[in-house]
């Protein structure tokens, strides 16, 4: 065979298989899964209590699919839904978000936004991830917000927004705080840093992004668990090696899962889930060896 005839056809079979990887990976972001997780955080005693765990939904017009599936979680009975940002990547995208979530309004829950909730998409160059934390393109417009969190506040949730809230999940006090997207920097902990009630049968942080000046805090003040989102758990992961980025400053091995978080010199460890996450955005509707996900955390009494 000719060199020219090699050079040829292990082109086309390159581009066979990039073509076949993307193919995969679009049908992949579409492939949603439920995820379970077990978390020792109640008090002695305590029958164990369940949170649905919801993340970067992006929704945008349209995605009817994830859509119909995400209110199919109502069928899992939780005792409460905590949703951790990035609820839209669309101007019009707000009626749809509520519809999706309005079969789980009638449970207890909670949220916090995401960056992708005040500001539209944008094409980006991917590269720019491996550099580090992405960062807010000042010409992006805005979404309408505001909408968004009085549509979620009239359907029974609590909006975290740097600040502190109790709910009653099942009987039990929960002390809850939550920070607004500290990838944005519109986390404000300070204000309401400070001992969780030692009395909650739950004391539980909240964050978009989990970065580690909002993890520490919370750890430091008591937290049985932090939940976060943001990193979609690397989006496009290596089998055998995990994520290859964050999009904030946690480290890689806990892009996604249920981990363990203390601060530097203090003695308490909190549970923390980071959810990779139900979407993308529109411009990278690609997942590879990372589907989307939402997560089903069964609470049980610590030894």
């Amino acid at each position: 065979m000719h060199s020219a005839t090699k050079i040829v056809l292990g082109t086309v079979g390159t581009v066979a298989a990039g073509a076949a990887g993307l193919a995969y990976a679009r049908w992949e972001a579409q492939r949603y899964t439920l995820r379970r997780a077990t978390v020792a955080a109640l008090p002695a005693g305590q029958a164990p209590l369940s949170i649905l765990h919801l993340s970067d939904l992006h929704l945008v017009p349209g995605q009817l699919g994830k859509q119909a599936w995400v209110r199919s979680l109502r069928d899992l009975q939780p005792d409460a839904v905590i949703a951790t940002g990035d609820f839209m990547s669309h101007q019009d995208a707000v009626p749809h978000v509520l519809d999706t979530l309005e079969p789980l309004f009638d449970l207890p829950g909670a949220f916090v936004l995401g960056s992708n909730d005040y500001y539209a998409p944008r094409m980006i160059n991917p590269a720019k991830y491996f550099a580090g934390p992405s960062q807010l393109e000042p010409r992006r417009p805005m979404l309408p917000w505001n909408d968004l969190v009085d549509g979620l506040v009239d359907g029974g949730w609590t909006h975290l927004d740097n600040t502190r809230a109790t709910l009653v999940i099942a009987g039990r006090c929960v002390d809850l705080r939550g920070v607004d997207d500290p990838h944005i920097s519109r986390d404000r902990y300070g204000a309401i840093a400070g001992a969780f009630d030692p009395t909650a049968d739950l004391r539980l942080g909240v964050t978009h992004a989990p970065y580690l000046r909002v993890l520490d805090g919370m750890a430091i003040d008591g937290a049985d668990l932090v939940l976060a989102g943001h990193t979609h758990g690397g989006q496009l992961r290596i089998p055998g090696i995990g994520a290859l980025v964050t999009n904030c400053d946690i480290d890689r091995a806990r892009a996604r899962g249920l981990s363990a978080h203390r601060a530097l010199g203090s003695r308490h460890t909190a549970a923390l889930h980071v959810s990779a996450g139900l979407g993308t955005s529109p411009f990278a509707p690609f997942r590879f060896a990372c589907p989307p996900e939402a997560t089903i955390l069964t609470l049980t009494p610590r030894a």
